[in-house]
């Protein structure tokens, strides 16, 4: 499995409710006009969002229900030597499983006339009422690579912490949060957490009127 370095390197160079559903209208909308018939292939899709928090959440689900809708994005990625390279893309989030997780998926736009796909990320996030820690579940599958991290809010921060695939420690951390904009950091540390490189800081601005079929 690679490393989350690779994971975020791989975004860059491809220019890296409900946020399944948001990404599959255009495929269900063709699908439907092409066959005049629901398509099977969609059925998961119908049922996995969710319009909100399952109710036994209760404000639990605030902390990150409060993203949900569409976000633009402007990457950076931060090199060793200190180069930061940009891109853009959005970021989506949305309830799914009846109310007791949220996903989020980080689409990266491919180079204005360039011939390559867009890429994407996607993370499953729930809480435990009763600890109010969050459980985040990250995914690369176009790599194998995977992730889990947990937190929750320390003081008016979101932090989570996790491992990569080779031990280091990782510290993902939502800042600056307001209702239109937040800043996403991620940092890594080779020394238990005495010091911590900064490697992302992706700055996220919430999209008017939501995601449309003619976004990238």
């Amino acid at each position: 499995m690679k490393s989350l370095g690779k994971v975020f390197r791989w975004m860059t160079a491809a220019t890296t409710g409900a946020i399944v559903v948001a990404c599959a209208q255009g495929a269900a909308h063709e699908a439907r006009t092409q066959t005049g018939a629901a398509d099977a292939r969609l059925d998961m899709i119908a049922v996995l969002p969710a319009l909100g928090p399952h109710p036994s959440l209760g404000h639990h689900g605030d902390l990150f229900g409060r993203f949900v809708g569409t976000w633009d994005a402007d990457y950076s990625f931060i090199a060793e030597d200190g180069t930061v390279r940009h891109s853009r893309g959005e970021v989506l989030f949305g309830w799914i499983l009846d109310g007791y997780a949220l996903q989020d998926i980080f689409l990266g736009y491919p180079k204005p006339g360039s011939n390559d796909e867009r890429r994407m990320v996607t993370g499953v996030r729930f809480v435990d009422p009763k600890t109010d820690k969050w459980t985040v579940m990250f995914a690369a599958p176009a790599l194998a690579a995977a992730v889990r991290m947990e937190g929750g809010a320390e003081g008016d921060r979101i932090v989570l912490r996790g491992h990569d695939d080779h031990g280091a420690d990782l510290r993902w951390s939502f800042n600056d949060i307001k209702p239109n904009s937040f800043v996403w950091r991620g940092e890594t540390s080779h020394d238990g957490g005495k010091t911590w490189r900064l490697e992302e800081e992706h700055h996220m601005t919430r999209r008017a009127g939501g995601r449309s079929d003619s976004t990238p």
